[in-house]
């Protein structure tokens, strides 16, 4: 005999696990600091090549006025503001990056607790069902 109850929490069950029960399930396997860790390094090296692509873009859209003011330019100067934006940029980016992963982090635990409890639940009725079949 069917049991409506069981098959309805089944039904839940595998459509959390084939839409966002994936990504959780990849992210529940690593613990809080290695997930944002992993991360933060991606968003670091991501901005650092952000930072160099637009500051290259920048140098071949005015390239002849660049090579026109570099012998009066004080590369020291401009070194220390180019580094000053990239720490800037890249400090923001990161900062940004690691409350996103971590709220992403803490809400696929929570998702994952209560499919975990869903799962428990699932194994009580199969119990519940077995011990009614060996009474009957």
């Amino acid at each position: 005999m069917l049991n409506e109850e069981r098959i309805k929490l089944m039904t839940k069950m595998a459509s959390y696990e084939e839409n966002e029960g994936r990504r959780n399930m990849a992210i529940g396997n690593y613990f809080r600091s290695d997930y944002i860790g992993l991360q933060v390094l991606k968003a670091i090296i991501s901005a650092t090549l952000s930072f160099a692509i637009v500051i290259g873009m920048y140098v071949f859209y005015d390239f002849e006025v660049v090579m026109k003011e570099i012998y009066q330019v004080d590369l020291l100067e401009t070194g220390r503001k180019l580094l000053l934006a990239y720490v800037v940029f890249t400090g923001i980016y990161t900062f940004v990056c690691y409350l996103v992963y971590s709220y992403r982090y803490s809400r696929a635990k929570k998702s994952l607790k209560k499919y975990y409890f869903h799962l428990q639940e699932l194994s009580d009725l199969y119990e519940e069902d077995i011990h009614r079949k060996e009474n009957f």
